[in-house]
């Protein structure tokens, strides 16, 4: 097909847009060598599968979904989510030490979202300017790319791992912080998505040293460079799944322990995703969460949040919404 087809009909920056997703194409391209008898590898999973290749499917999450009351399967969900829900992913994001996190001052709000992927589609469409650039590690999930440039937003990336002798570091600092200064030097907002824990596609972690370096790094750079604001995104989409699920929400506590103030100008949020962590992909289910000490942020972040889902896509999936917020109030079935 010519890709100037419908050329009358498509704006300019439509025109921009072609090819299939990557991830998409290449798994059609394994399904077809499958039937066709050959012995294929897919590289392109992105769920829990058996041991056998079949999706692996949670019992429980399965069972409270086909048996949910019919008003939770038909009815709309409020545009910001669910109450219960909303309160289920920040503790999600936040583990045990969301109550401490609140009880020292710190604000915290959720927006529903279609599955991760609608979480960061928020962050890039409200937190940086068009036209600017957001800082990702070199080796990163691929769709990224489209989320921000489907935004007319562009990319800076620094190296995933430190060059030279080998460490037990998973970060290297100095680029960071150059990429860093040379953001704050350009732009007005400067915003990075960090894949973590168990990065995609690497499963590398960050070390509780790597995240207080981390976090530290963007603090100092809020606070040389007052008249910038700085969102730092933790991608979450896999943290249930490893070994530290909420060593984010330990490190930003650890912090403000160690004596350390919070820049007005500093924002933490998370990109949640229980389509994976509950098996229920095709109910696309997620959530961006935010952090910050002004609650006054907290709120605005709410609202632009919550009409920035309702000119998109309206309202995200009630049933996801009620099954793993009544799943995870429930002592027997959690």
């Amino acid at each position: 097909m010519s890709e100037g087809a419908g050329s009358g009909f498509l704006n300019a920056f439509s025109q921009t847009k072609v090819g299939n997703d990557t991830i998409f194409s290449w798994w059609a391209r394994y399904q077809e060598a499958v039937s066709e008898g050959h012995d294929a590898v897919n590289g392109t999973i992105g769920a829990l599968l058996e041991d056998s290749g079949e999706l692996a499917i949670n019992s429980i999450v399965d069972k409270v979904v086909r048996e949910s009351p019919p008003v939770e399967i038909s009815a709309y969900a409020p545009l910001k989510g669910l109450p219960a829900f909303l309160d289920l992913s920040i503790t999600l994001a936040l583990g045990d030490m969301r109550e401490e996190l609140e009880s020292i001052g710190m604000n915290v709000t959720s927006t529903a979202s279609p599955g991760g992927s609608g979480a960061l589609f928020l962050a890039a469409a409200n937190f940086a300017d068009r036209g600017d650039k957001v800082l990702l590690r070199d080796r990163h999930w691929g769709p990224y790319d489209g989320f921000l440039s489907g935004c007319n937003l562009g990319i800076a990336t620094y190296p995933l791992l430190p060059s030279g002798e080998i460490t037990d570091s998973y970060l290297d600092i100095n680029s960071l912080k150059e990429s860093l200064s040379d953001l704050c030097s350009s732009q007005s907002k400067v915003m990075s998505w960090l894949n973590d824990p168990a990065h995609n596609p690497t499963g590398l972690s960050l070390t509780e040293q790597d995240r207080y370096d981390f976090l530290k790094c963007f603090i100092d750079s809020s606070l040389e460079h007052q008249d910038v604001s700085h969102t730092l995104l933790i991608d979450a989409a896999y943290h249930l799944y490893a070994d530290q699920p909420h060593g984010w929400a330990d490190t930003i506590c650890q912090l403000l322990h160690d004596g350390i103030s919070w820049p007005d100008n500093l924002l933490v949020t998370f990109a949640l995703s229980l389509s994976k962590s509950h098996t229920i992909y095709g109910l696309r289910t997620g959530a961006l969460v935010s952090i910050h000490p002004d609650k006054q942020v907290t709120d605005r972040i709410a609202t632009v949040m919550g009409v920035t889902g309702r000119q998109t896509w309206s309202a995200t999936s009630r049933l996801a919404q009620y099954s793993v917020s009544h799943i995870h109030g429930d002592e027997e079935l959690a």
